[in-house]
């Protein structure tokens, strides 16, 4: 069982950088992140409704709290673009304390000890 204040990375994606900077913008604005890595543009392939089909997708990694993941997902999910978003949620178990604080005080959380 996780703990509000334990830091959790959402993976996900978007269809262009504009978008992906929207996103982040609003993420970090909002508090619902503290930071969100947007990567070089990736081809995904995958099958949607009975076809494969291939996208340049701009990657995106998002820090987070726990308590706050699900405000974060309901957010992206009403920004996104796609039916179906890749939205994955990855506990971290681990990392810089001053870094891990430091998200916990972004998104809301715990202050930093």
């Amino acid at each position: 069982m996780s703990r509000d204040d334990d830091i959790v990375m959402v993976i996900s994606n978007a269809p262009d950088l504009l978008l992906a900077k929207r996103i982040a913008h609003v993420l970090v604005e909002d508090g619902l992140a503290a930071c969100v890595n947007l990567g070089a543009p990736v081809l995904s392939i995958y099958s949607w409704k009975g076809e494969i089909e291939g996208a340049d997708e701009i990657p995106m990694w998002i820090k987070t709290t726990a308590g706050r993941q699900q405000a974060l997902i309901d957010a992206l999910s009403r920004l996104h673009p796609y039916d179906v978003p890749e939205i994955i949620v990855v506990p971290v178990i681990g990392g810089s304390p001053a870094y891990l604080g430091w998200v916990r005080e972004q998104a809301g959380g715990q202050q930093p000890q």
